[in-house]
């Protein structure tokens, strides 16, 4: 899914950034996996505070990246605990291997981040431990 703006940030903003990377154990866990991410981007696409939005797919590596944008950190919070996500993380924990998740803030005007920064991130994160 490029990247989508359900609401455009005021042009001096600063945004709360998110960037994830899932990992299924199996492919049929990536299969489930994709098949529940239309939800969730209709989800987003309504989110209050939502100011952009996009997921990789590496089916065949079983692998996902999603990157977002937020009014501020409380408006990640409330669309993580509301439906669906919040029932389809919990499911996916069940074949999920491996995730990872790096936060920042940015001004607006850096949007949409790219997936270059988005991974390099991830993976300075994932290096902390």
């Amino acid at each position: 899914m490029p990247w989508t703006t359900p609401t455009a940030p005021a042009p001096d903003a600063e945004v709360y950034v998110m960037a994830s990377r899932f990992e299924t154990k199996t492919l049929l866990g990536a299969l489930r996996f994709a098949l529940r991410s239309p939800g969730i981007v209709l989800q987003i696409r309504k989110a209050p505070g939502a100011h952009g939005a996009a997921l990789r797919a590496r089916i065949g590596a079983r692998t996902f990246l999603t990157l977002s944008a937020w009014e501020n950190r409380d408006a990640l919070h409330r669309f993580a605990r509301s439906e669906p996500h919040r029932s389809n993380a919990r499911a996916a924990a069940a074949f999920m291997k491996d995730s990872a998740f790096t936060f920042w803030t940015a001004p607006a005007s850096e949007l949409p981040i790219g997936w270059e920064e988005a991974e390099r991130r991830l993976a300075a994160e994932q290096a902390r431990y």
